[in-house]
Parts: structure tokens; C-alpha cells; sequence
């Protein structure tokens, strides 16, 4: 083996980035870190998966602006493929948290 691994949390509470989501000044962000932190706590649970399959916070990085178009597209396009993977075996699963994270947008 030619490299190592370095275990990193998520660092959604972190300073850093809280001063980052209160730069954004969007409630929609704020909804979605809370569902995400969550669902960050059931994938820790989860026997099959554990920690080391948590979301990470560098997916909602680097936006000067908060706009729904962008969120939407990390839903869509990283968490719920990547969720589709973890529970490939139970859609329920899966369509449950989708519906969570899409309904963070229509409160």
C-alpha cells in the first residue's frame, strides 16, 4: 500500500463553517445542513456503512451566493446518488430521505 488514510468528519460544526452558513444568510441552506446532519447521524448508525460514509460539508462549499438552483443541484446530482449507492437494497430508504432533503425546499 502506497498511501495512508486520514479520517476527517464533516465539518458542518466546525466555526469555520458555521461563519460560512451564517455568511449565506439563507434559511432554505440552513434547513438543508440540519437535514443533512440527520441524515449524517443515521448513516453513522447504520451497521452496514458507519462514520466513514457520513456527508461531508465540502459539498455545500465555496458559494458566494445561496441561490435554491444550486442547492437543488447538490441534492439531486451528489447526496441522492450517493444514498442510492449506501442503500441499494432499500429504495424506502432511500425515497425517504430524498423526499426530506427535496422538502426542505417547498417549507
Amino acid at each position: 500500500r502506497r498511501f495512508s488514510f486520514f479520517t476527517m468528519k464533516p465539518g458542518f460544526n466546525t466555526p469555520g463553517f458555521q461563519a460560512y452558513q451564517d455568511s449565506l444568510k439563507s434559511d432554505a441552506f440552513n434547513k438543508l445542513i440540519a437535514c443533512v446532519k440527520q441524515l449524517n447521524s443515521k448513516i453513522a448508525e447504520d451497521i452496514s456503512l458507519g462514520e466513514g460514509f457520513c456527508i461531508g460539508h465540502s459539498y455545500f462549499c465555496g458559494q458566494e451566493e445561496c441561490t435554491e438552483e444550486w442547492m437543488k443541484a447538490v441534492v439531486y446530482y451528489d447526496i441522492i446518488p450517493m444514498l442510492q449507492e449506501y442503500w441499494f437494497d432499500d429504495r424506502q430508504k432511500v425515497k425517504r430521505w430524498e423526499n426530506l432533503l427535496i422538502g426542505v425546499f417547498n417549507d
